[in-house]
């Protein structure tokens, strides 16, 4: 049976593998949310201490690996059990199992949000090559949005190994040709540098940062150069939508300024999903309208 228009690629035991390892995934993206900014803040300041002649003043390894994990309140060390993807946080009810901190709820969201995200893709695209890449794709989109959302950062690090990535899987044009890929890359990177070029002309300021260059680009060469209309109307729409709702319901973003990291993942996932059925859909239309 087809849903959403997909036919199913993998069966249910699969699919519910791929969701247990979401689980687990999005309990490693918590980590990488919150330590990576963190770790760019401490090497940033360590580079500032040494430059001045001065003692270090974060001295210890800090990593995605090092030191443990530990209640952010207290100190407490995160233990084994307590470390359960969305089991450990309803067996704790959402509190720190020594002072009784709450622990934030995105916490377990972004568990969950990983797991149903990792079944859904599996479901749809299989447990090959294809599949697997989706997951690679998505895992770093949802890493990169949060931390977006939180510090309108998009890290380099993220941000080339999603680039990257999209090359190696593209060798064997698993969603473009290699050419494409590259000439993606660098469309993505230059028609956004090109808007906010002229933006800074004109207001003599920036209207976006760096990393949304290179987020687009490493769009670009996952689906290729053809795909880059589609994204950007897509996170144009999402990011004008984004802004109307924040102004609306929430509070303004601090000196007016409104992360396109999120628009732009949601785009590349959106195209991902829908973009080979746009293209046809749009190549039918523009074939019936000549007939």
């Amino acid at each position: 049976m087809e849903l959403f228009f997909f036919a199913p690629a993998a069966s249910w035991p699969p699919t519910l593998l791929a969701a247990c390892f979401g689980l687990m995934i999005g309990s490693f993206l918590n980590v990488v949310i919150y330590r990576i900014p963190e770790m760019i803040r401490r090497e940033s300041e360590n580079a500032i201490a040494d430059y001045l002649e001065k003692d270090l003043p974060y001295p210890d390894e800090f990593s995605l690996i090092t030191p443990n994990s530990t209640c952010p309140k207290c100190g407490h060390k995160i233990r084994a059990w307590e470390n359960i993807p969305v089991i450990s946080y309803l067996f704790l009810r959402g509190k720190c199992s020594a002072c009784k901190t709450p622990i934030s709820l995105r916490y377990p969201a972004i568990e969950l949000l990983t797991g149903i995200v990792s079944a859904c893709l599996i479901w749809r695209f299989g447990s090959g090559i294809y599949g697997l890449a989706t997951l690679v794709f998505t895992y770093l989109l949802i890493s990169m949005t949060f931390i977006d959302l939180d510090h309108k950062l998009l890290p380099d690090d993220l941000n080339y190994l999603l680039l990257w990535s999209a090359l190696l899987v593209n060798i064997n044009h698993t969603f473009c040709s290699l050419n494409d890929a590259v000439i993606g890359a660098a469309a993505g990177y230059m028609a956004l540098y090109s808007v906010n070029f002229i933006f800074a002309k004109l207001f003599k300021k920036q209207g976006m940062g760096n990393g949304d260059f290179k987020l687009l680009a490493a769009l670009g060469a996952w689906f290729g150069w053809m795909a880059l209309p589609q994204i950007i109307l897509i996170a144009s729409v999402t990011g004008i939508l984004g802004f109307g709702l924040t102004s609306i319901f929430g509070k303004k973003a601090e000196g007016g300024e409104i992360p396109f990291g999120p628009s732009l993942s949601l785009a590349g996932i959106f195209v991902l999903l829908f973009g080979q059925r746009i293209t046809e859909w749009t190549s039918f239309l523009l074939s019936s309208g000549a007939n």
